[in-house]
C-alpha cells in the first residue's frame, strides 16, 4: 500500500497530558512542525454531562472494575470526525485487537486520518466497539494500564512511513522487518574500542562486498533471533540454499568477516 503525503491523528484519551512530551521530540517534533504529520489530542471528559465529568460505570452483571461509559465515546467520535476531511478510521487500542507488525503499519499509513481511542479501566461498552470503531489494535500479547502507550507506538510507527518524515528514503529501506528480516549490525568511531575491533570489512571501503555483508548478517540474525520470520522473507533461492549450510553461530559479525565459507553468490 502507499503511504500518504500527510496524515492526521485525533487521539481520544482521559489523560492528554501524557502525549505532549513524547510527540513534541525528535522525529515525530520535526514531521508536526514540517506539517506531514498532526496530532491532535482531545479530552474524553469535554463530552461528559455530570459536575464530576465521569466517563465509567459499573458492569452490568457485576464484575471487578469499571467500564467506559458510551456516551462520552461516541459524542466525541461524532464531534471529532468533521474536523477535517476525509472520513477517519476509528482505532480502538486493546490487547484484543490484530497485532500491529509491519505489514498493519503500511495499511494505516495509506489513510490520511486515524482517530485513536484509548482505552481505560477493564475496557470500554461493547457497543463502542460495535458500532463506532473501525479496528481494534494491539502492539503485543500484554496488558499495559491504558491505551495512550500504544498509541503513541502507533502514532511513531505510522508516521515513519510517511515520505520526509525520516529525511532520508534509505533509512526506511533498510530498517528492522523490511523484506522481512533484521536489520543487520552498525559501527561507528573508533574503529577499536577496548580491544574491540570494528570488522574488517566494513574498514575496506568495497560498498558491493559491504552490501553482501549485511545482506548475510540480516538474513542469520533473523534466523537466531526470530525465526518465525523466515518462512515469509524475501530470500532468493540461492540465500535459502546458502542459509542450510551455515552454523548458528555464523550470525556473530567476526564469524562473517571476509569468511570465503560466507559467501552468498
Amino acid at each position: 500500500m502507499t503511504a500518504v503525503s500527510e496524515i492526521r491523528f485525533d487521539v481520544l484519551t482521559i489523560f492528554p497530558g501524557m502525549f505532549a512530551g513524547p510527540l513534541d521530540q525528535s522525529i515525530m517534533g520535526r514531521a508536526q512542525a514540517s506539517g506531514l504529520v498532526s496530532v491532535h489530542v482531545h479530552d474524553l471528559r469535554d463530552w461528559t454531562h455530570d459536575r464530576h465529568r465521569t466517563v465509567d460505570d459499573a458492569p452490568f452483571g457485576g464484575g471487578p472494575g469499571m467500564v467506559m461509559r458510551p456516551g462520552p465515546l461516541f459524542e466525541a467520535i461524532e464531534a471529532v470526525q468533521p474536523l477535517a476531511e476525509p472520513r477517519a478510521t476509528v482505532i480502538f487500542m486493546s490487547p484484543q485487537g490484530r497485532r500491529l507488525d509491519r505489514a498493519l503499519v503500511e495499511e494505516l499509513a495509506s489513510h490520511p486520518r486515524l482517530i485513536l481511542i484509548c482505552g481505560r479501566y477493564e475496557g470500554v461498552d461493547e457497543r463502542v466497539l460495535e458500532h463506532a470503531v473501525d479496528m481494534e489494535v494491539s502492539i503485543g500479547d500484554f496488558v499495559v494500564s491504558g491505551g495512550e502507550l500504544p498509541a503513541m507506538v502507533v502514532i511513531d510507527a505510522v508516521s515513519r512511513r510517511i515520505p520526509g518524515v525520516l529525511g532520508s528514503e534509505g533509512s526506511l529501506e533498510e530498517e528492522s522487518f523490511d523484506e522481512g528480516l533484521l536489520e543487520y549490525p552498525q559501527y561507528t568511531r573508533p574503529a577499536e574500542f577496548r580491544g574491540w575491533s570494528v570488522p574488517e570489512i566494513l574498514l575496506s571501503g568495497h560498498h558491493a562486498e559491504i552490501a553482501k555483508w549485511r545482506r548475510r548478517l540480516r538474513i542469520l540474525r533473523t534466523r537466531l533471533r526470530r525465526p518465525d520470520l523466515l518462512a515469509l522473507a524475501r530470500l532468493t533461492p540461492q540465500e535459502r540454499v546458502w542459509l542450510d549450510s551455515q552454523p548458528l553461530e555464523a550470525a556473530q559479525p567476526s564469524a562473517l568477516d571476509g569468511t570465503e565459507t560466507s559467501r552468498v553468490d
